[in-house]
């Protein structure tokens, strides 16, 4: 029996409303990587007619989560950015995405400044999910053809987020990160 994107939804939601914190998203998480095994939902969303670029394919009107999906015929290594005071889940559908974490060594009191250390860096294989908490901080780098499913605590494009020059030592506000 396969999980469907309708039912994702509304376990996603159920979740949230029961835990709107960490433990709702990582059970946002794992119900992605079961839906990233439904062949019906990756062929119809990220398979070989999806055309390239980001779409939003649902936004709960509860709870404010938002449904993405990235297509991507060329690669891309992003710089480091947060997701503002959202938070998000990152699945993979095809190809594969590193994503590295990074924790500020300033306290981030200087206006414009910041300097980053690399904590870690994962790959996200096809059928795997990665999520994020509010705050953190992460780079993505994938390879063309590359193809994931992002779940966001609302949408980014009415937030401020951060990102983030690690050879300046700077960040800026602004919005549109992926």
């Amino acid at each position: 029996m396969t999980y469907s994107f309708d039912q994702f939804c509304a376990d996603c939601r159920d979740a949230l409303k029961a835990d709107p914190g960490p433990g709702g998203h990582d059970k946002v998480r794992r119900n992605l990587e079961k839906l990233l095994d439904d062949p019906d939902f990756i062929a119809a969303e990220c398979g070989p007619d999806a055309k390239p670029g980001i779409r939003t394919i649902y936004k709960d009107p509860d709870t404010d989560f938002n449904v993405l999906i990235h297509i991507y015929e060329g690669g891309k290594k992003g710089p480091p950015h947060d997701h503002g005071k959202s938070w998000a889940v990152y699945g993979q559908a095809a190809e594969w995405t590193d994503m590295t974490l990074w924790k500020r060594k300033d306290d981030g009191s200087k206006e414009g400044f910041a300097d980053l250390n690399k904590e870690k860096t994962f790959r996200l294989t096809p059928g795997a999910a990665g999520k994020f908490e509010v705050g953190d901080i992460h780079s993505i780098h994938f390879p063309d053809g590359a193809k994931f499913v992002r779940v966001t605590g609302t949408d980014l494009d009415a937030i401020p987020t951060n990102r983030f020059d690690l050879d300046k030592k700077a960040v800026n506000v602004g919005s549109r990160l992926q």
